[in-house]
């Protein structure tokens, strides 16, 4: 199933077309890896799909319900006007779960005060059964493990987002999308500000993405290990390619091959009947 369709999607300067012609569908599982000249588009195109900018031509569709989430190369702005320190912003991903721990605290303690009727315990053990389904007891290691496998330490758990270097705000930002799990997880080269231990359990991570991911990187290596598909992107459209880098980089030498025999069996052909 489809959680995102693009039809005939283009984008104009004036008299001048950056790409156009783009259609392609983002299966749920997918993932997809981006690739093409440099001033191509893909950036521009991931900032279309995002819902940042409007195409020139052609429209973008997603499935009802579908969350979708962007990390640009550089995410200055990302976090402009919080005050929230680099572990509080997490904590904002679960809200609704914190809220609901607040909730089984208040129970929990009206079950101290008296004595708990059957009404109350079975209000407490409705509330623990949700709680725990929706990953309550689990959330804070989540943040942990994010946190810590993108190279933030605990010393910095409690840095304002303010006082972040650039890298660090879109380190920042990626964990948190990461804890969001969205439906489609869009990345615009994601290695820029990590090292290679990081690098190392991004692509673990993104292996195991429950969801579906398009992402655009210059490391050829990382691809390799994370998608499952290639986009080659031309001012034409795109075409398309299964496997990962390396399977895409064979197929597309294969491709090439046959419509140069193609084109010379076509050419030998008019040159004999002149």
């Amino acid at each position: 199933m489809s959680i995102l369709n693009l039809t005939n999607v283009g984008l104009s300067f004036g008299d001048f077309d950056l790409f156009s012609g783009i259609t392609a569908s983002i299966p749920n599982d997918a993932k997809i890896g981006l690739v093409g000249p440099n001033g191509i588009g893909k950036t521009t195109l991931l900032q279309i799909l995002a819902g940042l900018m409007v195409s020139s031509t052609g429209t973008v569709t997603a499935a009802q319900g579908t969350r979708l989430g962007y990390l640009r190369q550089e995410a200055m702005e990302a976090f402009a006007g919080k005050e929230n320190t680099l572990h509080a912003e997490m904590l904002t991903v679960f809200a609704t779960l914190r809220a609901k721990e607040r909730q089984l605290r208040q129970l929990e303690a009206m079950m101290a005060e008296r004595d708990a009727d059957d009404k109350l315990l079975e209000e407490y053990s409705s509330a623990q059964e949700e709680f725990e389904r929706l990953g309550g007891y689990q959330y804070e290691s989540r943040i942990e493990q994010v946190l810590h496998g993108l190279g933030f330490g605990r010393r910095d758990w409690n840095t304002p987002l303010s006082h972040l270097s650039g890298g660090q705000k879109t380190r920042a930002l990626l964990a948190r999308l990461l804890l969001e799990r969205p439906d489609l997880l869009i990345l615009d080269e994601p290695t820029n500000h990590l090292d290679i231990e990081a690098v190392e359990w991004l692509e673990e991570t993104l292996r195991t993405w429950p969801g579906a991911l398009l992402v655009v990187s210059h490391d050829r290596y990382f691809l390799d290990q994370v998608v499952d598909r290639i986009w080659e992107m031309s001012r034409a459209g795109i075409e398309l390619y299964r496997g990962n880098y390396s399977a895409y980089l064979q197929q597309r030498q294969d491709r090439w091959e046959r419509r140069e025999l193609e084109f010379e069996a076509i050419r030998e052909r008019f040159l004999s009947e002149l």
